[in-house]
């Protein structure tokens, strides 16, 4: 085969070219810090770069929705905290009451810090974060408690409506697996399905604060409040348990995070020694290329003539 100057000169600049590119492959690996910079860099990389990213962005989310099930449930102790303080203070008010030392003015004096008791509750049944009612099922909109209008001693009280159903929000955390993030406000506020519901354990217990009763009807009062205690301390063990599982959740999903990040920075991130490594190397060689090139390319007579 005749080899011609035009063949080693298009030779020449072809391996050139493409020492250019390999150059330029190497610079701009250095400026992102990334192996690949477009699908077509490397095919194979680039979906698994989609999938690695994919994993990484669901595994994110999972973390942004645990933030939002922790702070129901941080509002939702808070809440059944100050709820059970309230009922605390309350039973001690029925003990006082109770006693035969305590006369018809006491006990009338009693009604009066009761009733404050009261709205008090019904502050925390109504408690809202983000502008969402904590304690009506997925009805976030409504409070579950509402006075009447034209009667600001009469209340509406969602739970004792006959076709209330209690309906959980459930926030997923993870693949096919959700938490439940509010608690049942008709266990805590309302009858349970069963007995009376607080708003109207109190007025009763008002009423007979303010009437002629006997001791023993203060002490059924009495009775009322513990169970409403009792109510409450359930809730916020179920509470706690529940928050239990989202720590070792949370805890589960850092991890994820850690590996996703690690396999995707393996996947996409360049190793900066060894391609400065190897776009030294480019240059030598690249740098010889173009000094060969000048020897042989289009040599003249006055080349021979020096």
């Amino acid at each position: 085969m005749r080899i011609t100057q035009s063949m080693i000169s298009n030779n020449m600049l072809k391996n050139l070219t493409n020492s250019y590119s390999q150059l330029d492959t190497y610079m701009n690996q250095l400026s992102t810090g990334k192996k690949i910079n477009k699908p077509s860099d490397n095919p194979v990389l680039a979906m698994n770069a989609m999938g690695y990213r994919t994993e990484l962005l669901k595994v994110e989310q999972y973390q942004q929705n645990t933030i939002e099930v922790h702070n129901w449930y941080d509002n939702s102790d808070a809440a059944l905290n100050q709820a059970t303080q309230a009922m605390q203070r309350l039973r001690d008010l029925a003990v006082q009451a109770s006693s035969d030392t305590y006369g018809e003015n006491e006990r009338k004096n009693i009604a009066e810090e009761v009733k404050q008791i009261k709205l008090d509750l019904i502050d925390i049944a109504n408690t809202k974060v983000n502008d969402k009612y904590i304690f009506n099922g997925t009805n976030t909109a409504e409070a579950p408690i509402t006075k009447i209008s034209g009667n600001p001693d009469t209340w509406d009280i969602a739970y004792n409506a006959a076709d209330y159903q209690f309906k959980p929000v459930d926030i997923e955390i993870s693949d096919g697996s959700s938490l439940q993030a509010n608690v049942d406000g008709n266990k805590v506020f309302g009858n349970g399905g069963s007995g009376k519901d607080l708003i109207t354990t109190i007025d009763d217990f008002i009423a007979k604060l303010e009437g002629d009763e006997s001791l023993g009807n203060i002490d059924e009062s009495l009775g009322e409040i513990d169970s409403t205690i009792n109510n409450i301390i359930n809730a916020r063990a179920d509470l706690g348990a529940k928050m239990n599982r989202l720590e070792l959740i949370e805890n589960r999903l850092s991890e994820q995070e850690i590996v996703a990040t690690q396999t995707m920075s393996n996947n996409e991130d360049i190793d900066y020694a060894e391609v400065i490594t190897k776009l030294i190397t480019q240059e030598s060689l690249h740098r010889a290329a173009l000094s060969a090139g000048a020897r042989i390319i289009q040599p003249t007579l006055l080349d021979f003539l020096r």
